[in-house]
C-alpha cells in the first residue's frame, strides 16, 4: 500500500464513520499521510483525528478509536495505534509493505523526474510579488517552479526589471515589473553577500539552502574555500549531487555486468530511504504551499544521507553472479536517483551524471 493508497484507505474510513452516524463531520477531500514523528510507531501516522475533532464536537482520541474501528482488518493494514493527542498510527502487512515498495519505484521509474508532480492542472495561478533582491528574485522563481508541478503556476513580478548578470548566471527571469495586486509576497532575509561568484548552481543552492526567515551563510569557509564550492561531505549540495552521480554511475557498471534494473523485493530494505522517497509527494505539495523551496532543499539532503549508504550493496561483489536481488536494488538506487535529479530541477540547479 503506497501512501497516496492508505491516504484514501483513511479517507474511506471517515467516510463510514459518517455514514453510520459515528462522526457528524464534513468529509474532506484528503488525508495527509507521513513517517511517524518521534514518539509514534508503525509505517504511517495520520493527524485526521484531531483535524475532525473540533468539528465533530468530540475529543481528538475519542474520533481517533472510531477511526481505528474502520481501518482494523482492512486488507494491507496490521494495525492502528493511537499516541499523543489522537494521532493515528499505521502498520501495514509485511506482504504488503513488500508490494508497495515494488509500486513506488514502478511509479518513480514510471513518472521520471516527474515524480510528485500533479496528474492535471489546477487552473490556479498564483501573482507572486518580490522586492528587486536576488534572494527574493530566486526564491520567487522556485516557488513558481514548485506551484506549477503541483498542478498550478506563479508570474513573478518585481519592482523593477532585474540586473542583466543575475539573468545570465542565475537563470531567474519575472513575469512583469510593479506591483501585482493582489498578490503573495516573497520576502526572505536578504543575502549579506553577492552570491553570483558562487556560479549557477552553488549560488542558488546558497540561497534556497535556509528557511526563509534565517540568512544565507555565503562565504563561510570549509578550509579556505567557500563551503558551497567545495566538493566534500561538509558541503550539503555536493552529496546530493554526489549521491545522483553514483546512481547514474552503478547503472552504467550494472550494464557492463550484464543486468539491469528491475523493481522487486529488497532482501534488506533502507526502511529511511524509502520511506522519504515514499514522502516526495507531501514535501512537494508542502513546498509548493507554504511557498517554501527549503523544505525541498533539506528533503534532498536527506534522500542523499539515506541512499549513499545503500549504494554499496547494490552490485555483485567477488564472485557473486547478478540475481534478482541485484536488479531489485539497482531499481531502488535510480530510484533515489530520479528523485534527486527531480528535485534539483525544480531548484534550478543542475544534476550531473559525472561528478
Amino acid at each position: 500500500m503506497t501512501p497516496v493508497e492508505l491516504s484514501r484507505t483513511v479517507l474511506s474510513a471517515v467516510r463510514r464513520a459518517v455514514d453510520v452516524g459515528e462522526l457528524s463531520v464534513g468529509v474532506p477531500e484528503r488525508v495527509v499521510v507521513t513517517p511517524p514523528r518521534p514518539g509514534g510507531c508503525g509505517d504511517y501516522a495520520t493527524n485526521i483525528a484531531l483535524q475532525l475533532a473540533r468539528p465533530a464536537g468530540q475529543p481528538a482520541p475519542l474520533v481517533a478509536q472510531v477511526l481505528r474501528g474502520h481501518l482494523l482488518g482492512l486488507d494491507g493494514i496490521d494495525d492502528v495505534t493511537v499516541t499523543g493527542p489522537g494521532f493515528l498510527n499505521i502498520s501495514l502487512r509485511d506482504a504488503d509493505a513488500e508490494a508497495a515498495l515494488v509500486r513506488l519505484v514502478e511509479d518513480i521509474r514510471e513518472s521520471g523526474e516527474r515524480y510528485g508532480y500533479a496528474p492535471r492542472p489546477t487552473g490556479t495561478v498564483v501573482e507572486l510579488r518580490c522586492p528587486r533582491e536576488v534572494r527574493a528574485v530566486v526564491v520567487a522563481d522556485v516557488v513558481a517552479r514548485l506551484l506549477r508541478s503541483q498542478g498550478g503556476g506563479g508570474r513573478v513580478s518585481c519592482a523593477s526589471s532585474l540586473p542583466a548578470d543575475w539573468e545570465r548566471v542565475l537563470g531567474v527571469h519575472i513575469d512583469a515589473t510593479g506591483d501585482a495586486l493582489p498578490a503573495v509576497d516573497i520576502r526572505p532575509v536578504p543575502a549579506l553577500a553577492d552570491p553570483l561568484p558562487l556560479g549557477r548552481d552553488a549560488a542558488r543552492w546558497a540561497l534556497l539552502l535556509p528557511a526563509g526567515h534565517d540568512r544565507p551563510r555565503i562565504g563561510d569557509e570549509c578550509d579556505e574555500q567557500d563551503g558551497h564550492l567545495v566538493q566534500r561531505e561538509c558541503n550539503p549540495l555536493f552529496r546530493v549531487r554526489y549521491a545522483h552521480a553514483r546512481t547514474q554511475a552503478l547503472g552504467r557498471n550494472a550494464a557492463d555486468l550484464g543486468f539491469g534494473a528491475e523493481p522487486g523485493p529488497v532482501d534488506v530494505v533502507p526502511s529511511g530511504l524509502v520511506t522519504l522517497l515514499a514522502d516526495h509527494l507531501r514535501v512537494l505539495a508542502r513546498a509548493a504551499d507554504h511557498r517554501a523551496p527549503d523544505v525541498l532543499a533539506r528533503h534532498l539532503v536527506s534522500v542523499a544521507d539515506a541512499v549513499l549508504p545503500f549504494l554499496a550493496t547494490v552490485l555483485p561483489c567477488g564472485e557473486e553472479k547478478p540475481s534478482a536481488a541485484h536488479r531489485a536494488r539497482l531499481a531502488l538506487a535510480e530510484a533515489a536517483g530520479t528523485v534527486l535529479a527531480g528535485g534539483l530541477s525544480l531548484l534550478g540547479i543542475d544534476a550531473p551524471e559525472h561528478l
